[in-house]
């Protein structure tokens, strides 16, 4: 379909399909992309491309966890940053723990059944859709079996994951969110657009497995109600990821550790993370240098944008030969 040709309607939401070329717009003048973390920088960029001749349209881009890309920029000036530091009213922080072994995993089941008994609901995440030869993981469907037929054998287990049909997977998040399942056994998944209030306990089965900001998102799947809640990672505890999600509740924060852990990518690229190539500077423990060398930038480029007087010669000499003589815009 192409929703917006004409001009007709006034606000389209959609998914990633809106970006694909055959859909077009008479006059996008703003775009609101949810979940920024979720898109890859060309997916972005071609934003751009919708909007009438050479004006690009306005772009709010909103996230609980920046990633290292989107925090750079912020530092570099590129992209305007509001932060909302509280929970919604009446919420309260998620308890997070890293644990491992036979004893915390009894405890934590433990943990879900008084949950249950309660009258709450829990989350358990694996890594793998089935087992793997070559991956040493727990599976969600041989877990879910074994849960319902074990642990939780007098609790309704419901399964899904990315690779059931799409009704089932309605239907699975259909009847947890209706009370009807106590214990969703899953995929990531479930990182995003899953809202049940009556949830208190996610469990991360091989959280070593999961970026950070993965674990924020799965984490924040909990603790949307009232309720006390508890995320329960089971992997190394001395794993950098691991502490900084389990002492920081802080999406920014989080973002900041991630930024120092996997580096910021490319600025003027498509990678959105990676070391950057500084020979000395290091994000983001160089914020203030970084904020001067802006400084001069701006300066400079408002007085000669395209670096054409003598005493930039060498200086345009090397952008041109770092980034070459046609350099796309590449947006945040």
């Amino acid at each position: 379909h192409r929703p917006a040709p004409g001009g007709e309607l006034g606000l389209v939401v959609g998914t990633h399909a809106l970006i694909e070329p055959r859909v077009g717009f008479r006059d996008l003048a703003l775009c609101v992309v949810d979940e920024q973390h979720r898109f890859g920088v060309r997916q972005r960029a071609a934003l751009d491309g919708k909007a009438p001749g050479d004006l690009a349209p306005h772009v709010l881009h909103m996230t609980a966890t920046p990633i290292p890309r989107t925090l750079s920029l912020t530092a570099y000036g590129d992209l305007d940053a509001t932060v909302l530091r509280e929970l919604p009213a009446g919420r309260r922080p998620v308890e997070t723990y890293v644990v491992d072994g036979s004893r915390a995993r009894a405890r934590a089941y433990e943990r879900i059944r008084e949950e249950i008994g309660q009258g709450r609901q829990c989350f358990v995440v694996c890594p793998l859709v089935s087992e793997s030869e070559t991956l040493q993981a727990r599976a969600a469907t041989v877990e879910a079996e074994r849960l319902a037929a074990t642990e939780f054998r007098e609790q309704r287990v419901a399964l899904i994951h990315g690779q059931m049909p799409s009704a089932e997977k309605a239907e699975a998040m259909r009847s947890f969110a209706a009370g009807e399942a106590d214990v969703l056994v899953a995929t990531s998944v479930i990182e995003v657009g899953i809202d049940v209030p009556n949830a208190t306990v996610m469990l991360i089965e091989a959280a070593e497995r999961y970026g950070l900001s993965q674990l924020h998102q799965l984490r924040g799947r909990v603790g949307r109600g009232g309720h006390q809640s508890v995320c329960i990672l089971f992997g190394d505890s001395k794993l950098p990821r691991l502490t900084a999600i389990a002492g920081d509740r802080d999406g920014f924060e989080l973002a900041e550790v991630d930024l120092e852990l996997r580096g910021a990518g490319e600025v003027l690229g498509t990678r959105q993370s990676g070391l950057p190539e500084f020979r000395v500077a290091r994000l983001p423990d160089d914020l203030e240098l970084l904020e001067l060398a802006k400084t001069h930038a701006d300066a400079l480029v408002a007085e000669d944008p395209e670096l054409g007087l003598p005493e930039n010669a060498l200086l345009r000499d090397a952008v041109l030969s770092r980034f070459g003589s046609d350099l796309d815009p590449i947006p945040a």
